[in-house]
């Protein structure tokens, strides 16, 4: 290599070799050279658009099932989360609701969610050591009466859709990447305060449900109820839902009215369930578990604790993550959290990357302690 003027240049093969004639115009006929540290970090950023569902087919899932059906891992059972964040968006986050959304409405239109969810379950389903879980939200999310059948009614149509069967589901995620507390062990849905329903407190808000292992239960009835098979299983992510540590109450909340008593025994201590960025207080949960309840394949560490939900504030990068407000405790929220403080803690890199800060929180905060 020669460097004169700041410029290197590289030489390369046989100095007796002849050179090349000089031409007139060097791109014609040639193959242009491609910079891979550029392409890889170009190709780094960007999703797929809503339109590219051919793309998402040959491009993501395919090489992904190749992958997944190598003869090396065949004495493995290989366990999948299909697809989170995105079916349930079709119900909550569409139409005239205030938490609508134009993206998802644009997924909605189009049909694209419903397809590739679809094509992704029958391909990796086609694996016989695969075994197929679809995300489904949280109580928080989609555990209220205009939420719940229709939800399941959109995962029966993904799974039968692109030639798929319910064959390939073999059950079903709650909680993924999420901190809704496991159990609430100081008030239920049916409990009465002054006469006045649980369900009426603000933290409750007339969801049916209290917590994630009454939602999973309840929601694996009515997945079967709409044709799912009736021996499908449900997983809990407790990564970070145990909320352990001196806030965690001990008892219930003062009976003086629905919200003292909520408020005052609820396990979960985020602001507003809706908060689902590196929530401060968060402790690790349930030690990953088989078959620790009714209906429920197991307790699952889905999310890696440790790993931050996304920047704090807007960080420049080359992994195309972009930057969300719900990561930033400066924001004061939108329709999807009450139009709370975001709860998010403070100096979060950027999503995957390491969050030392909060991985000693949740260490800290364990429940059952460590």
């Amino acid at each position: 290599m020669a460097v004169s003027g700041g410029t290197a240049v590289a030489f390369a093969g046989d100095s007796g070799a002849k050179a090349a004639d000089r031409v007139d115009n060097p791109y014609a006929g040639a193959k242009v050279y491609v910079n891979p540290d550029w392409s890889r970090r170009a190709a780094a950023e960007g999703e797929l658009g809503p339109t590219e569902i051919d793309r998402y087919k040959t491009g993501y899932i395919d090489p992904i099932a190749k992958i997944l059906a190598d003869s090396k891992y065949a004495n493995l059972r290989i366990v999948t989360a299909v697809e989170i964040d995105s079916l349930p968006n079709l119900v909550t986050n569409t139409g005239g609701r205030p938490t609508a959304t134009p993206e998802c409405d644009v997924m909605k239109a189009n049909g694209n969610y419903i397809k590739g969810v679809g094509y992704a379950l029958k391909q990796l389903g086609a694996v016989p050591n695969v075994y197929n879980y679809v995300d489904a939200g949280h109580h928080g999310w989609i555990g209220w009466d205009d939420n719940f059948a229709p939800s399941a009614q959109v995962m029966h149509q993904a799974a039968t859709a692109e030639g798929g069967t319910v064959d390939n589901v073999h059950g079903f995620i709650a909680n993924t990447a999420n901190y809704s507390a496991l159990k609430e062990d100081h008030f239920t849905i049916g409990d009465t305060v002054g006469g006045r329903s649980v369900r009426e407190s603000k933290w409750v808000d007339w969801n049916r449900y209290t917590d994630e292992l009454s939602f999973a239960q309840a929601f694996r009835d009515q997945l079967v109820s709409t044709g799912f098979k009736s021996d499908i299983g449900m997983l809990i992510d407790t990564s970070r839902n145990g909320w352990g540590g001196t806030a965690r109450p001990t008892a219930p909340g003062p009976t003086t009215d629905v919200n003292t008593y909520v408020n005052g025994g609820r396990i979960d201590r985020r602001i507003h369930v809706g908060n689902w960025c590196n929530q401060s207080g968060a402790g690790l949960g349930e030690r990953p578990k088989a078959a620790p309840a009714a209906g429920i394949d197991a307790y699952v560490w889905m999310k890696p604790p440790g790993e931050s939900d996304g920047a704090s504030k807007e960080i420049p990068n080359n992994e195309g993550k972009g930057f969300d407000r719900m990561c930033d405790p400066t924001y004061t929220g939108n329709p999807r959290n009450g139009h709370n403080m975001s709860g998010a803690l403070p100096n979060a890199p950027l999503s995957g990357h390491w969050f030392s800060a909060q991985f000693q929180e949740l260490l800290k905060n364990a429940h059952p302690k460590l």
